[in-house]
């Protein structure tokens, strides 16, 4: 067998690899016991971009409206803070964002039932951070929710 093939390309990464050689890790999810697809499976990539984008926005539009006068890096600034409080009472009262409603996605702890309130300040100040959120892991669950033991998955 060629070394390459075991390490992976730096297009397909390790883990195509590994399936390649016939190594099942299954789907994303499993580990956490949670469905393939459809109610409660975990949210896709593209859902969750959509909804941190509309909620991102929704932020700077109220940003911009009440607290810029005009100066856009201001509205960037305060945006994050009103990002950071939407997605602390959203999150945890009902457990999702506008965003994450119009995309029919919910935020849950991973042993079930709503994400506490601490857990959900963790999540949203990693998350207003941002380097955690580019980091996933093979269930594509950002740091911010494996540090808040959170999972997103579709309504």
């Amino acid at each position: 067998m060629d070394n390459r093939q075991a390490i992976g390309s730096w297009l397909s990464g390790p883990r195509a690899a590994a399936e390649d050689m016939g190594v099942d890790f299954g789907h994303r999810g499993k580990r956490l016991g949670l469905p393939e697809e459809g109610p409660g499976a975990i949210a896709p990539t593209g859902r969750r971009l959509g909804a941190i984008f509309v909620d991102w926005g929704l932020c700077f539009l109220v940003a911009s409206a009440f607290f810029a006068d005009g100066n856009r890096q201001t509205g960037g600034n305060w945006a994050l803070g009103i990002f950071f409080v939407l997605s602390v009472l959203t999150l945890g009262t009902v457990g999702f964002t506008p965003g994450k409603r119009i995309f029919r996605l919910r935020v849950v702890a991973v042993e079930g039932g709503p994400l506490p309130f601490g857990r959900v300040l963790l999540r949203s100040l990693l998350l207003c951070l941002g380097l955690p959120a580019l980091i996933w892991d093979r269930d594509g669950r950002g740091l911010h929710d494996r540090f808040s033991k959170a999972v997103q998955v579709r309504l």
